[in-house]
C-alpha cells in the first residue's frame, strides 16, 4: 500500500520514526450512559504494544463499570465536560500533558469511531515508521467544492481527525503550540469539520509541515471513504472499521449500493470479534436503522444446512399462551420441529379451557416436561400471561431459549388477512424441522444474537410508516423506566409484531424483572393502542439491546417471495407520482412536505408552503388563511339569511 504525501514548498526538514522510539496515545472516548463498550477495551490493548503511554479522555460521564474496563488497557484517565467534541477533548489533553509532550517521539490522537483491529496494526506502524514527515493520518476525504456545511468557498482535503499521529519536530513547534491555543470553540458537529477536521492539515502543510496518509482514497469520487469504501480499505491493509456505516440513513446507502452486509462478512473473515460490533451497536443505535444497514434478515432454507450442533443443544422452553384451545394441535406440531427436547408451559385464563388443551396433550408424546397454568386473569392476554405466568422460569437460568407463542386467529380482520398474519408469524419461527434447525443454529454461532422473529407484517396490514400508532409516548415512558436507553427509532419501530419470537431468556431480563402485574395491564378495553400489552408488543428488540444482545429478522424463502414482490409493486406505486428519479431525494422530498394528514384542501395547502421557497409559504398561509375567514364569513351570512327567511 502506498502512501499520499502531503507537502508545501519550502518544507520543513522531517525524520522518520527513530528505533527504540516511544509513543504516546491519546483516546477520546464519549459514552451516552457513562459505560465503555467492549470493542474500546480491545482496541486499546492492541495499541498497547505501539504506545508507551496511553491517556484515555472521557467526555462526560463515567460509570464505575466502565473505569474498570479501561484501567487495565489505560495508564491514565482523564474525565471532563462532554462539551466541544472529541476535538476540544484532544485540546484539553495537550494542555493537561503540557510540556511532558516533548518526551515523546509520536503522539497519536484518537476517538472511540472505529472497530479494530481488524487488520494487524504490525504492518501500519511498521510502513509508517519508515516514512520522513511531521504527521500522518489512517485515512483522508477528497476536496469539495462548494463546502457543503457552508455552502461556500470549499472543504479542504484532510486527514479525517478519528485518527491523526503527530511526531516530535511539530509537536515541538510554534506553529502546533498557536494552533491549540487559538482553536476556536466549537459548538455543533459541523464546527468540529468545519474549524477543525477540514483545516488541520491545509493549515500544517501550508506552514511547511510534511503530512501523509497510510490508506489513500480509493477512487476520484468526491465521497467519504472511510465510511462508503470500507469494505475496500480493510482490503488493502486498513486496521480500522468507522462505525458510522452502521448507522449512517439507510436510504443513502441504498442510493450508493453500500452494502453492510459484505463489510460485516469481511471483518469475520480477518478474524476480528464480530460480537464486540453487534453488542455495540445494538445499544447505541435505533434498531430498525441496524437492522437495514447491517442487512439483519436472515433468509433460511427448509433444508438443514447441516450448522446445527447437536452435540451442543439449547435447554429450550416453549412458552405458549391458548385462549383457543382448538389450536392446540397445530401449535404443538409446529413445536414438533425444534431440534432435540423442550419443555412446554402452556398458560391459559380458564379451568375449562386447561382441560380441552391438556386432553390434546395427551395425543401427544412431549420431548421434555408439560404443564398447564391457569393464570390469574386475560388482561394483557399472551404478554402478560409470558411476563408473569412464566416469568420465574425465565429469570431462573435454567433455559438457554424461550420459544414465545399464542394461538392467533385475529377474528376482527377479514379472513385472508387473519390467515396470513397467522402463516406468516408460524412459518417465519417453525417452518419445519431443517428450517428450524437453521434458526437455531444461528444462536449457536452468534452468542450475542438476542432475538429472532418475522419482518414486520405488510400484506393485509397499513404497519408500514405507521406501526408506532398510538404507542410511542407510553412506550418513552416505559422504557424510561426500565433503564432502556437504546435510541428509539424515528419511524416505525423494530419489532415482533404478533408477538411471536424466539429468544435467549437473559436479552429479556428488562421485561422479566419489571415484575408486571395483571391490573397493569387493565380489562379489554385496554387491550388497545396506547395500552400495555400493545407497548409491550414493540419492546423486546430494545430490551435486548439494553442488554447488549442483537436482533435478526428471519424468514423463509416462500415467504420472502410473496413479501418482496408486494413490497416491490407497492413502492414502484409509490414512486412513480413523485418528483425525481432516486428514492433517496424523493423521501426527502416527502420528509420536507411532511404529513398529509387527511389530505383536506387545508392539509395540501399546508403541504404545498413548506415545500415552496420560504416567501412564497407565508404568502399562500396568509391569502389561504383570508379565504377560510371570507367563506366562513359567507357561511354565516347564507345562514343568518335562512333563519330569517323562516321568521318571515
Amino acid at each position: 500500500m502506498k502512501t499520499a504525501e502531503l507537502v508545501s514548498s519550502p518544507a520543513k526538514p522531517a525524520y522518520d520514526f527513530p528505533a527504540g522510539g516511544r509513543r504516546l496515545l491519546v483516546y477520546v472516548v464519549y459514552d451516552p450512559r457513562g459505560d465503555v463498550e467492549d470493542y474500546i477495551p480491545f482496541a486499546l490493548e492492541a495499541l498497547r504494544g505501539y504506545c508507551g503511554h496511553v491517556l484515555v479522555v472521557v467526555n462526560g460521564e463515567l460509570t464505575d463499570v466502565g473505569r474498570a474496563k479501561l484501567e487495565p488497557v489505560s495508564d491514565r484517565i482523564l474525565v471532563r465536560e462532554n462539551r466541544g467534541y472529541d476535538v476540544t477533548a484532544y485540546k484539553d489533553a495537550i494542555f493537561y500533558l503540557g510540556d511532558e509532550l516533548e518526551e515523546w517521539d509520536e503522539l497519536i490522537l484518537a476517538n472511540d469511531t472505529w472497530y479494530g483491529p481488524i487488520r494487524d496494526f504490525e504492518p501500519l506502524f511498521e510502513r509508517m515508521n519508515r516514512r520522513p514527515l511531521h504527521f500522518w493520518g489512517m485515512t483522508d476525504h477528497a476536496r469539495v467544492e462548494p463546502n457543503p456545511f457552508t455552502q461556500v468557498g470549499y472543504l479542504a482535503y484532510h486527514l479525517q481527525s478519528y485518527w491523526v499521529a503527530v511526531r516530535a519536530p511539530m509537536l515541538r513547534s510554534e506553529e502546533w503550540a498557536a494552533y491549540w491555543r487559538d482553536l476556536p470553540e466549537l459548538v455543533t458537529y459541523a464546527d468540529a469539520v468545519v474549524k477543525h477536521e477540514a483545516v488541520f492539515t491545509e493549515h500544517f502543510v501550508d506552514r511547511g509541515f510534511i503530512g501523509e496518509v497510510a490508506y489513500p482514497t480509493l477512487t476520484d469520487r468526491i465521497e467519504n471513504h472511510a465510511v462508503l469504501y470500507a469494505e475496500q480499505l480493510l482490503e488493502a491493509g486498513c486496521p480500522t472499521l468507522k462505525r458510522r456505516p452502521f448507522f449512517q440513513w439507510p436510504v443513502y446507502l441504498d442510493h450508493l449500493a453500500v452494502v453492510g452486509r459484505w463489510t460485516l462478512d469481511a471483518v469475520r473473515r480477518y478474524g476480528y470479534p464480530i460480537e464486540l460490533i453487534y453488542s455495540d451497536l445494538a445499544r447505541n443505535v435505533e434498531p430498525r436503522i441496524l437492522n437495514a444497514d447491517a442487512a439483519m434478515l436472515e433468509v433460511l432454507p427448509d433444508t438443514d444446512l447441516g450448522r446445527y450442533d447437536a452435540d451442543a443443544p439449547f435447554r429450550i422452553l416453549a412458552a405458549v399462551h391458548i385462549f383457543y384451545p382448538e389450536m392446540t394441535g397445530e401449535i404443538l406440531s409446529r413445536l414438533e420441529h425444534l431440534p432435540g427436547p423442550f419443555d412446554l408451559i402452556v398458560t391459559t385464563p380458564e379451568v375449562d379451557r386447561a382441560e380441552m388443551i391438556r386432553e390434546e396433550l395427551t395425543k401427544r408424546h412431549p420431548r421434555g416436561s408439560v404443564e398447564v397454568r391457569v393464570v390469574a386473569s386475560n388482561n394483557g392476554r399472551d404478554q402478560a400471561a409470558f411476563l408473569i405466568g412464566c416469568r420465574d422460569e425465565l429469570l431462573g437460568g435454567r433455559y438457554d431459549l424461550v420459544v414465545k407463542l399464542h394461538s392467533k386467529k385475529t377474528p376482527q380482520d377479514a379472513a385472508n388477512v387473519g390467515r396470513h398474519f397467522k402463516e406468516q408469524l408460524f412459518d417465519s419461527l417453525l417452518r419445519s424441522p431443517g428450517y428450524v434447525a437453521n434458526l437455531v443454529a444461528l444462536f449457536q454461532e452468534e452468542p450475542g444474537l438476542g432475538i429472532v422473529f418475522p419482518p414486520m407484517v405488510h400484506i393485509g396490514h397499513p404497519t408500514m410508516g405507521h406501526s408506532w400508532w398510538e404507542n410511542k409516548p407510553a412506550f418513552v415512558q416505559l422504557a424510561a423506566r426500565l433503564g432502556i436507553k437504546v435510541p428509539v427509532d424515528a419511524g416505525s419501530p423494530l419489532a415482533p409484531y404478533g408477538s411471536m419470537f424466539i429468544a435467549r431468556p437473559a436479552a429479556l431480563t428488562p421485561l422479566l424483572e419489571a415484575d408486571f402485574t395483571f391490573e397493569e395491564f387493565g380489562g379489554p378495553e385496554a387491550y388497545q393502542d396506547g395500552g400495555l400489552a400493545h407497548v409491550l408488543e414493540r419492546l423486546p428488540v430494545y430490551a435486548a439491546g439494553e442488554r447488549g444482545f442483537h436482533a435478526r429478522t428471519v424468514a423463509s424463502a416462500r415467504y420472502i417471495g410473496t413479501s418482496y414482490t408486494a413490497l416491490e409493486y407497492t413502492m414502484d406505486q409509490i414512486s412513480r407520482t413523485l418528483p425525481g428519479r432516486r428514492t433517496m431525494d424523493q423521501i426527502e422530498y416527502l420528509n420536507k412536505a411532511g404529513p398529509f394528514d387527511w389530505g383536506t384542501t387545508s392539509d395540501f395547502v399546508e403541504v404545498f408552503a413548506r415545500v415552496a421557497p420560504a416567501a412564497l409559504g407565508r404568502r399562500v398561509r396568509m391569502v389561504f388563511g383570508l379565504a377560510q375567514k371570507v367563506r366562513r364569513r359567507i357561511g354565516w351570512l347564507r345562514g343568518s339569511l335562512a333563519r330569517r327567511n323562516q321568521r318571515h
